[in-house]
């Protein structure tokens, strides 16, 4: 959507940004009578943080499905509520928001599995540990059963930026980068098909030739686009 990033309070004169509240109402003196002061720029982000330190505990204690629905509850409303145009500035997809699209996912997967094993317990935990933190294990460590939770994840993550990166490209048109975000779009929905059921190598290429076409936008990049390219024609064959 398009917002205007600074207002003014109405009733107290008090200014701020929108960009950094997410918010109408007057941090100051909490009035929502306020106004735009600025032009109106492409804005999906909104304010976010991510603690998972309850699940963190609950599951080295054993109880992490006593707590599972919050924990999917909280990661879906941070996943719901980030966006990567920032006032009109396109941002990179980073790694906690990734992460947490995988772990909303495994955690969901994890908590139906009749018989884990002290595999899938151990990852599990390394993604509660290191996820809001923006850090996950790589591909290698990804257990049998929890590999289609993460493909699944690593799918939503770069459908979302893909999304973002569209919306983006209504204001700065690139045939190019259009062309291959309709390739990586492909990807992405053989991927769903499959219920996520690809190797994890193979889902985490989608994210970084994600990326790549956002560094080709950002900072006009013709590498990143090729190597995007490059990237999403080797994971078809």
């Amino acid at each position: 959507m398009k917002v205007r990033g600074r207002r003014e309070c109405q009733d107290c004169g008090y200014r701020w940004s929108y960009y950094e509240t997410g918010s109408v109402a007057c941090p100051d003196c909490e009035s929502l009578r306020s106004v735009g002061v600025d032009d109106r720029s492409l804005h999906t982000d909104s304010p976010a943080t991510l603690d998972l330190t309850p699940y963190r505990t609950a599951a080295a204690e054993g109880r992490l499905d006593d707590v599972v629905d919050d924990c999917k509850r909280d990661l879906r409303t941070y996943v719901r509520r980030r966006g990567f145009v920032d006032g009109g500035q396109l941002r990179p997809l980073d790694e906690t928001l990734v992460a947490a699209a995988e772990l909303l996912q495994v955690v969901d997967a994890f908590d139906r599995l009749r018989s884990p094993t002290d595999a899938d317990h151990a990852y599990v935990l390394a993604l509660l540990r290191d996820a809001d933190g923006g850090g996950r294990p790589g591909p290698s460590a990804v257990t049998d059963a929890l590999a289609p939770a993460r493909g699944l994840g690593d799918a939503n993550a770069a459908d979302a930026y893909r999304d973002d990166l569209l919306a983006w490209l209504d204001e700065h048109p690139d045939s190019e980068a259009r062309r291959a975000l309709g390739t990586l779009r492909e990807r992405i929905k053989r991927i769903e098909a499959l219920q996520g059921d690809v190797s994890p190598s193979d889902a985490e290429s989608l994210v970084t030739a994600a990326r790549e076409i956002g560094t080709y936008l950002r900072e006009d990049d013709e590498t990143a686009l090729a190597a995007a390219r490059d990237r999403l024609r080797y994971s078809s064959d």
